[in-house]
């Protein structure tokens, strides 16, 4: 899509001047191209409590879906002068939304990507990894609340006369003086050694204790040993 940067700065530079400041005297204005070919805009309005000023782009934004939806291509942002002005580090988030890593945004020299602008940016991508459809990987969707809490136990079992590994995911911490919900929320399939099965466990909680055959417990889990468990698990099976 052909950007004409010259028109997205002009509008910006228009509303630019419908700003409300009474507080800082710095209006902004952004002007964007959406995917479909329209224009959105939007400036900034400050407010007596000053924490709940709005920036030009969440007007801007809320402009977006008003009129239509859609995506972010191209956007020109400018101060008083009409030159241009890069979005604040919370606008930055808002334009990733909606507008993505290829979206581009008016600098001297040249335009920016949205990925030159917000390197490393979190987005839903990553709150699928923990609460997606499956609840994150190999986690049951009904289970994805409790992912990061509980305690995994793994320990040996026999299966046709053959050692075999496997665990189950059970509420309480064990950390000592909290009360906790108990009970078991998850029982593990069964796995060949006992590494495949504390890297199930480490997929639902930071907290996995290794039960050997005779009773003894290693930490397998994150962080320092727990009170009552003597030994780090060494991963050797």
């Amino acid at each position: 899509m052909e950007i004409d940067w010259a028109a997205l700065r002009a509008s910006a530079i228009e509303v630019m001047r419908r700003a409300y400041v009474p507080a800082s005297d710095f209006p902004v204005g952004v002007a964007a191209l959406v995917d479909d070919g329209r224009v959105v805009v939007g400036c900034n309005v400050e407010n007596a409590s000053l924490g709940m000023t709005l920036c030009a782009e969440c007007g801007m934004v809320s402009s977006l879906h008003a009129t239509g939806g859609g995506r972010l291509v191209a956007m020109s942002c400018v101060d008083a002068t009409g030159a241009p002005l890069m979005p604040c580090g919370r606008c930055r988030q808002l334009l990733w939304e909606h507008g993505g890593p290829d979206m581009l945004v008016e600098a001297l020299p040249r335009p920016l990507r949205m990925e030159e602008l917000l390197p490393h940016a979190f987005g839903w991508v990553d709150m699928e990894k923990v609460t997606g459809a499956a609840g994150g990987p190999e986690v049951p969707a009904e289970l994805a609340k409790w992912r990061g809490r509980g305690t995994v136990f793994v320990h040996p079992d026999l299966s046709g006369g053959e050692t075999i590994w496997t665990g189950y995911w059970e509420r309480s911490s064990g950390a000592p003086g909290v009360d906790e919900d108990k009970g078991i929320l998850e029982e593990g399939p069964n796995f060949p050694t006992a590494s495949a099965a504390v890297a199930w466990g480490l997929v639902r909680s930071p907290r996995v204790v290794v039960v050997d055959a005779e009773g003894g417990l290693s930490w397998a889990g994150e962080g320092e040993l727990p009170d009552g468990i003597p030994q780090r698990w060494e991963g050797k099976s």
